[in-house]
């Protein structure tokens, strides 16, 4: 039943169709001088029925109040400025860079004045934060060309600007709890500008914007040609769907952040590719924790199916993308996301079977990609190792393993000269499967370690191998981490950046962040689309 539901959407999102016949549009604020009939999105939003269209005039539309799911999980901390909870609503800007969901709630659009900001209703312990655009377990809801901005953190689970959301923290230590299938979300910027003085406190980050363009417990859907920046968690995030993602982020461009991307726990067919991670603290990380549970991340392909892109060893894939650049450390970053150690391309955190393939790292200058066990606490520990000897007792040790790093193309990593700084390293605390290494590339010949790996575990393997504990590269890890467990860390004459302030950056022009080229397409006729206008359908999302 869900798959029929699902090829459905596919197919009328590839031929640019109204996903239901009969469908009404609804408009919020106005357009070439035509009144739509809604001041408000949440109006909108309240008054449309199943399969409508929603459109949305320019404009800078405020946040005056919020609204919270009343059905499903309990849901009192997910206070949001749109919520949705209809299923196959069309929720379309009709331009990008003009049509913003906007946190604050006076003064210019997106401004980072504190007295202007909406910290979000009262809950226990004080302001709960708010989310932007919330799409509350409700299946196959598009979010299109907009901006949404300055959603803040704060004592709920608030903080992001536009999320999917499946059912939040509704996962058991070892049942996927889903509760959301299918979704599109194309055209898409996710910003901040505030930080509560100079960010150095954790009241400030408190109070920080923590994810641009986020899903949780969902099963299946597509993000393309999106932005996200200045979020002190990832600008991106796709987590607690366990082997049960099935999602594609494509088009993607992230920058920063303390993290481009995050993945906690999630798997299976997802596919991350064509898209650039730059000027993050870390630019992507894939991993295991406790949190989104139930762990582990695991990439292999479930339910026995192959891989669904050619060469892959697995249905995690993360293809022909650019990774540059990710040296900033005076950015907004709180929590574990702040351990990302900085001038790392990519880090693939206690997750396991993910193929990391035909990607351009550079000028990373840490290492270009690591993999490396996530050391967590506390239960469930799922497909982890309660109180390892290496991390203690009470303590949860996820492994990584079973990763492939092929066909990779890297250039100048390493720039910070510390030992095993360079193009890509490993280390495994347990004896497991090993990762594999092959056909990388660098102009001036791989790093040392690199060149290591490629001639010892060119190909992964499904009988366990020994631990590799690489102390050297262990040390440096911690060092950029400053994640302190003695006797390891760092080493006299490291040298990694630290933070002494916090930068927000402005949005890149807005001719970098193309809209839609016809907001009209495949949209039934209604006054904003006179008769004629789908003749011109957009299709670039698709490919």
């Amino acid at each position: 039943m869900r798959r029929r539901l699902l090829l459905g959407f596919v197919v009328m999102v590839a031929m640019g169709l109204p996903a239901v016949a009969g469908a009404h549009v609804l408009r919020v604020g106005k357009y070439h001088g035509i009144k739509g009939q809604y001041k408000t999105i949440q109006a909108a939003v309240k008054a449309a029925k199943p399969g409508d269209w929603i459109l949305i005039g320019p404009g800078d539309y405020k946040t005056h109040s919020s609204s919270i799911p009343t059905t499903g999980h309990p849901a009192d901390t997910f206070p949001a400025a749109v919520l949705i909870t209809k299923p196959r609503l069309r929720l379309r800007g009709m331009d990008r860079n003009k049509v913003i969901v906007d946190g604050t709630k006076s003064g210019p659009a997106c401004n980072n004045v504190k007295g202007d900001q909406n910290f979000g209703p009262t809950v226990k312990g004080g302001p709960g934060g708010l989310n932007g655009i919330m799409v509350w377990e409700a299946d196959n809801v598009w979010v299109q060309n907009l901006t949404a901005c300055n959603f803040l953190g704060g004592n709920g689970a608030a903080g992001n600007e536009i999320w999917w959301n499946g059912g939040a923290d509704s996962g058991g230590a070892t049942k996927v709890s889903i509760h959301g299938w299918g979704f599109l979300g194309s055209y898409l910027t996710a910003t901040s500008t505030f930080i509560d003085g100079n960010g150095l406190s954790d009241k400030s980050e408190h109070s920080a914007a923590q994810y641009g363009i986020f899903s949780s417990n969902w099963n299946g859907g597509t993000w393309d040609q999106t932005y996200a920046s200045n979020f002190n968690d990832s600008g991106y995030y796709i987590g607690a769907c366990g082997q049960q993602c099935n999602q594609t982020v494509n088009h993607a461009w992230s920058e920063f952040n303390a993290l481009g991307y995050s993945g906690s726990n999630s798997g299976g067919v997802l596919i991350v590719k064509n898209s650039e991670f730059d000027n993050n603290k870390d630019g992507f990380d894939t991993n295991t924790q406790n949190g989104d549970n139930p762990p582990p991340q695991n990439g292999a392909c479930p339910n026995g199916k192959k891989p669904t892109v050619k060469g892959a060893n697995s249905c995690w894939v993360f293809m022909d993308n650019y990774v540059h650049d990710n040296n900033l450390v005076n950015l907004p970053y709180a929590g574990s996301a702040g351990e990302g150690p900085v001038g790392t391309g990519m880090s693939v955190s206690g997750g396991r079977n993910d193929s990391i393939i035909n990607n351009r790292f550079s000028n990373n200058k840490a290492w270009g990609v690591i993999l490396v066990p996530f050391p967590d606490s506390g239960p469930p520990c799922t497909g982890g190792t309660p109180n390892s000897p290496f991390t203690g007792q009470g303590s949860c040790l996820f492994d990584d393993w079973g990763d492939a790093i092929i066909h990779n193309k890297f250039t100048h990593n390493g720039g910070y000269g510390n030992p095993t700084n360079g193009d890509f390293d490993h280390l495994n605390f347990e004896s497991h499967p090993s990762s594999c290494f092959r056909a990388n590339t660098d102009p001036a010949g791989l790093s040392s370690d690199s060149q290591k790996l490629e001639q010892k575990y060119p190909t992964c393997t499904k009988s366990n191998v020994p631990l590799d504990f690489n102390e050297p590269f262990l040390n440096e890890v911690l060092c950029d981490s400053q994640v302190s467990d003695p006797p390891f860390g760092c080493q006299p004459g490291d040298h990694y950046p630290r933070r002494t302030k916090v930068v927000m950056h402005p949005l890149p022009p807005a001719g970098k962040l193309g809209t839609m080229p016809n907001p009209c397409s495949g949209v039934p006729k209604n006054p904003w689309c006179p008769p004629g206008h789908r003749a011109a359908r957009d299709t670039r999302f698709t490919g």
